[in-house]
């Protein structure tokens, strides 16, 4: 077997590449140093590769796989054969069988509730409702099983556009390609922030070619659990999905797919759905009106037990049932899964629009609750397009000699902005640098022998070179000016250069380079760049304050650029940094008071970044965090929202909740305004249903245990289809954003709603004595009546009534305010109308119930929508009475409710104190002046009258 590259690269002076040999070790903790011969088959059940659609066994020596020229990597032609053999490089997604997932609408406490109902009627042989109450629950998992697939498919549409690259060797050309077309052989670039796209071993070089003693850090947890990132040597092993935590080399990619470590115990990465807060409130609301439901309706089969025990028809159990569970089915939220998911799905979508990507849909109605957002300052509040201003060189270097030590210096291939910068800015003046071939990552007349990659710890990068003309070899440093300025052993023009720089907002680059022959460091200069803000950072951040969100900034520059940059974006000056971020001194609150009270934060670093969030959410604060780099994964993870922003690393696009494919804050303030019209879509259904099936419950519960009445069972139906259908186009409705960030009230929801419901169920007991006493629609047969028969008329009556005032309540619960401060949509309203009206035509015509006057079902008709109005008026009462609920806490001051109270009433005090200090403060220097004032003028004795008359107002002036 020929030698392997890895033995040919101890002696950097040998360039041909003859072989390189790999194994897969049994864990990712080892790795061998002389892996035996390997073969591997060409196929597995999963990967076809015969036209035909038979499968090949023939075996491939894996040593010939991973014979490619590292320099130059595949060809395209060999790279397309490997793919057929081997298929793409992603796993074998489990997919969830369709038909256990339709019957799972089966299950859960609506269904059961459906499903006994279904079971009594067929045992009292009452088939009409039998196939009635089948069929609705039927049409209840149809509904849910669609929706539901509709907004997984449009969530994972959204993913696509989130597919991984890497960046990949072919053809001597450093490419950019999608992880799944990566083949065994293939030569890719790891550097930080990169999630290892498939196993391979590294080679010991760095992406530019020269040979590298560094180590690549590499984060296991996702495959081992450790806490620790694992350092990985030249010839180890590195494993798929783990994240490269430090250091820049090239590997040579020995499996993919599943064929990885990874692929093979594709349990490991099987993900939990979290129950976002949104669903923990929509499902204690179910549960809610489900438990309301039942208690309601055990209480009537109960009373008609006693009632009818000596009835030998009406007195058994079942025949008390069947009528009972019809009408629990009618009154519980059947519509409530689909209208979230289907609402879900449309906001997901329309963000999608606005170039905001969601991962979690839980994420998008968490986004109108948040109260701080935490932004990074590069890229997101700056344009992070760096141009090179006035630099300072120490005395014998030009500008000429700064930017070539900083090229020689610079990561090959990376993206990041500022090695970008340093690239081209050094490609464009530096006269050696220009007219090279396209891609050459080599400097003619110098030898890069060994570079040390960027890492946050050293804030440096490091590179060996070589001078051909000479035989000089020494070393070239680029990195943060204060670290530079250590490096050399200090400069004091070199920090009056710094500082004055910091002053005028310009980002500052060191750069040092050894004396020929030794080991001592000497300064090049300091490069000054000019990273300015966003055009439009001032005003977002300014709609941004007027929503009620505060924007902290967080960066890792100096505390003085830090503020400069504040203060030309409208933030304010008080920046901290990373000293009182330490502080070991303070308290966890006094921590958190501090960080709330901060305009932003500078030299931070990761664990900084998480120690902020950490710190404002332990404040009941819902936070937002914007990251791009690996080092902001923690921080991403423990916001609340977690926003990966442009041109992001893959672990933090993997970290976060949401990923903006635009540029800038703008999109986050976009995504914030859809998210909060979400909120309220789903708060005005939350609303309504409570509503509804109070109003429901309370109607019948009376006039079942009163009078033994109650409407058919098809009409109980129809009323429940109808108005649950019509309710999914709320997804489609016009919603008033609001001002603050929204917050789940639920004892002001329920509260209300309750309240609105006790007041429909009045105005539904007007129309139902009204058509009994007044226009004679008896309920039941009477002495007073020739026929046993009954007129049905009220039926037809109470039905148009019960179907339409609650469910044109809807326009109401819209918004807090008045109806016509936002106008529904077009669609809203003719799918609302439009079901009202088919149960008007219903009672006018005698469909399914006896036809009544046209003139009373118009009057019944008016009067719902009339009652709507004033029930508004109600409401929006109401509201202004439950201020920000300082009402909903003292209505039921227990547990943590209890706690909130009493940490409210205490800081009232407290601020009631402090304003009583300061208006005791200048009292005091007042009476001082006066006594003063007396004395100079002569006067032994003070008037009590003006010890009396002395008064200040804070607001400036004497009384």
């Amino acid at each position: 077997m020929a030698r392997g590259y890895l033995e040919l690269q101890d002696d950097p002076k040998e360039e041909e590449f003859k072989g390189f040999s790999a194994s897969t070790p049994a864990s990712p903790s080892s790795s061998s140093s002389s892996p035996p011969r390997s073969r591997v088959p060409s196929g597995n059940s999963n990967r076809s590769n015969n036209n035909n659609g038979s499968k090949e066994h023939a075996e491939v020596e894996m040593d010939d796989l991973l014979l490619t020229p590292p320099q130059t990597g595949l060809t395209h032609e060999q790279a397309a054969q490997r793919l057929k053999t081997f298929g793409p490089n992603q796993l074998v997604e489990v997919k969830v069988n369709q038909l256990l997932k339709f019957l799972s609408y089966f299950v859960g406490p609506i269904a059961f509730l459906i499903e006994a109902a279904c079971i009594v009627s067929a045992i009292v042989k009452d088939w009409f409702n039998f196939f009635t109450i089948l069929g609705l629950l039927f049409l209840n998992a149809v509904i849910g099983y669609f929706e539901e697939a509709r907004a997984e498919s449009a969530v994972e549409a959204l993913r696509q556009t989130l597919a991984l690259k890497t960046r990949c060797w072919r053809e001597g050309q450093l490419q950019e390609i999608d992880t799944t077309l990566l083949v065994p052989g293939d030569i890719i670039v790891l550097r930080l922030g990169d999630i290892v796209p498939a196993d391979g071993r590294l080679l010991g070089i760095d992406a530019s070619g020269a040979r590298t003693d560094g180590e690549l850090l590499v984060d296991q947890s996702s495959l081992t659990g450790e806490s620790f990132a694992v350092s990985k040597k030249k010839g180890e092993e590195v494993f798929s999905s783990t994240v490269v935590k430090q250091g820049q080399q090239r590997a040579i990619v020995t499996k993919t797919g599943s064929d990885t470590y990874i692929g093979k115990a594709a349990h490991l990465i099987a993900n939990t759905a979290s129950e976002g807060h949104f669903q923990k409130v929509i499902n204690r609301i179910g549960n809610f009106l489900v438990l309301f439901t039942l208690l309601l309706t055990i209480i009537i089969i109960v009373v008609q037990y006693i009632t009818y025990r000596d009835d030998s028809v009406r007195g058994q159990v079942l025949n008390i049932l069947g009528p009972v569970m019809i009408l629990a089915i009618s009154a519980i939220p059947i519509g409530l899964p689909s209208v979230m998911a289907v609402t879900m799905a449309v906001g997901a979508r329309g963000l999608a629009a606005k170039q905001v990507i969601v991962k979690r849909l839980a994420a998008v109605e968490e986004m109108s609750a948040l109260s701080v957002l935490c932004s990074d300052k590069t890229g997101t509040l700056t344009l992070n397009e760096l141009t090179f201003d006035e630099p300072y060189l120490a005395e014998g270097y030009t500008p000429q000699d700064l930017l070539l030590y900083s090229y020689l210096a610079s990561e090959f291939g990376a993206n990041d902005p500022i090695e970008l910068a340093v690239r081209q800015a050094a490609e464009w003046q530096v006269p050696i640098l220009r007219n090279r071939p396209a891609g050459s990552s080599k400097v003619p007349g110098y030898e890069i022998s060994n570079f040390i990659p960027f890492n946050p710890s050293s804030k440096y990068t490091q590179a060996t070179v070589r001078d051909i003309s000479n035989e000089v070899t020494y070393k070239v440093a680029k990195g943060a000016p204060q670290v530079i300025i250590q490096l050399v052993g200090g400069s004091d023009a070199a920090v009056r250069a710094y500082t004055t720089m910091a002053q005028r907002g310009l980002r500052a680059l060191g750069v040092a380079r050894t004396l020929a022959g030794t080991d001592k460091w000497t300064l090049v200069g300091l490069a000054a760049m000019l990273d300015p803000p966003r055009p439009d950072s001032e005003q977002t951040i300014q709609r941004c304050q007027t929503m009620g969100i505060t924007v902290k900034m967080v960066t890792g520059d100096q505390q003085i650029i830090a503020k400069e940059v504040s203060r030309r974006l409208g933030l304010g000056r008080v920046i901290l940094d990373a000293s009182h971020l330490a502080d070991g001194l303070l308290t966890e609150e006094q921590r958190s008071d501090r960080f709330y009270r901060a305009d932003g934060f500078a030299e931070v670093t990761p664990e900084h970044k998480f120690r902020i969030v950490d710190a404002l959410q332990q404040r009941g604060l819902l936070v937002g965090m914007t990251g791009d780099g690996v080092n902001d994964a923690p921080a991403l993870k423990k916001a609340n929202v977690g926003i990966a922003v442009h041109g992001c690393t893959d672990a933090a696009r993997s970290a976060a909740d949401i990923v903006l494919l635009a540029p800038g804050l703008s999109t986050i303030v976009d995504g914030i305004l859809a998210s909060r019209a979400i909120f309220q879509r789903m708060r005005s259904y939350a609303l309504y249903r409570i509503t509804s099936t109070v109003h429901f419950l309370m109607f019948f519960f009376v006039v079942i245990l009163v009078y033994d009445w109650s409407l058919p069972a098809k009409l109980l139906i129809l009323i429940c289809v109808l108005n649950d259908l019509a309710t999914l186009v709320i997804a489609v409705d016009n919603a008033q954003i609001s001002k603050l960030p929204d917050k789940w009230r639920v004892g002001q929801l329920i509260f209300l709603s309750c309240f609105l419901g006790i007041l429909l169920t009045g105005l539904s007991f007007g129309h139902f004595f009204y058509f009994w006493k007044v226009k004679g629609y008896y309920p039941y047969p009477t002495a007073e009546t020739d026929s046993p028969v009954v007129d049905r008329s009220l039926e037809s009556i109470m039905y148009l009534h019960i179907s339409s005032a609650p469910h044109f309540l809807i326009f109401s619960t819209r918004l807090t305010g008045y109806f016509w401060e936002s106008m529904p949509s077009i669609w809203f309203t003719i799918v609302i109308l439009g079901t009202q009206v088919i149960a008007l035509l219903m009672v006018i015509f005698g469909w399914l119930t006896p036809a009544v006057p046209a003139t009373q079902a118009l009057a019944v008709f008016g009067v719902s929508l009339v009652s709507c109005v004033v029930l508004d008026v109600i409401k929006v009462q109401v509201f202004k009475f439950w201020t920000l609920g300082s009402h909903s806490l003292s209505c039921a001051p227990c547990g943590g409710r209890r706690k909130m109270l009493l940490d409210r009433k205490r800081v009232e005090r407290n601020q009631k104190r402090v304003w009583r200090s300061i208006h005791k403060g200048p009292e005091a220097i007042v009476a001082k002046t006066r006594v003063l004032l007396a004395i100079g003028s002569g006067g032994s004795k003070i008037p009590q009258s003006m010890m009396d008359d002395i008064s200040w107002d804070r607001h400036g002036g004497s009384l």
